[in-house]
């Protein structure tokens, strides 16, 4: 019988990776400028604008090569937890034999020590940045399905970025705006949004509720 599948993007949905997210914008301008740069200093909007473009911003002129110097090693010192709420949802989700796996932007080798290993367990697939084309670009999508055997008609994507959005329909694949993320939910139902969701909470089978119902063998 065809599985259905869930979905999801990383940052922002099953992981509260902001923070640490911030911390390594602070700390990588403080290392290339030798200026204390502190979380406050951050532009308006820095977690949904590109590191480089923040980091310039803040006086960096080779963000590319302060990145290659010190963002890992920034990242890996304030490293995220997922939302309250997620680890149940993706257990209940498998529970009952749905397919979970997430597309994401950030770099394969990173996930290793990114990844919460409790988080890592439940994942049946994990598309980067390396797999496949970036959002908003559907290809990473499509790689998961195919990687579970799931059709994207029988699938749902949770994300927290207009790109999400547009990957997921693109892909044929429900979209689902996750407003606890990085982006209004205002941006999220422009960009194509089915449903928005309040909080994690909410993650579990009841995501599979307004897809068509596999029929009975």
């Amino acid at each position: 019988m065809t599985r259905q599948a869930a979905l999801f993007d990383l940052d922002g949905v099953l992981l509260d990776s902001g923070p640490a997210v911030r911390t390594a914008l602070a700390a990588v301008a403080t290392c290339a400028t030798g200026r204390r740069t502190t979380m406050t200093d951050l532009p308006p909007g820095a977690l949904r604008r590109p590191r480089a473009d923040v980091l310039a911003l803040l006086g960096v002129t080779d963000p590319d090569d302060a990145c290659a110097r010190w963002w890992d090693g920034a990242l890996a010192a304030a490293l995220p937890t997922a939302f309250p709420g997620v680890l149940t949802g993706l257990l209940a989700l498998r529970a009952v034999n749905v397919a979970v796996g997430v597309v994401t932007l950030q770099d394969r080798d990173r996930l290793p020590w990114f990844l919460p290993p409790a988080l890592t367990d439940l994942l049946d697939v994990v598309i980067t940045r390396q797999d496949a084309p970036a959002k908003p670009a559907p290809d990473g999508l499509h790689a998961a399905l195919a990687h579970i055997d799931v059709p994207p008609e029988q699938a749902v994507f949770v994300g927290d970025s207009p790109g999400d959005m547009t990957a997921a329909r693109a892909a044929g694949v429900l979209a689902l705006g996750a407003t606890w993320g990085w982006h209004p939910p205002a941006a999220l139902h422009t960009a194509g949004a089915r449903h928005l969701l309040p909080d994690p909470t909410r993650i579990g089978p009841s995501l599979l509720h307004h897809l068509t119902p596999i029929p009975a063998t």
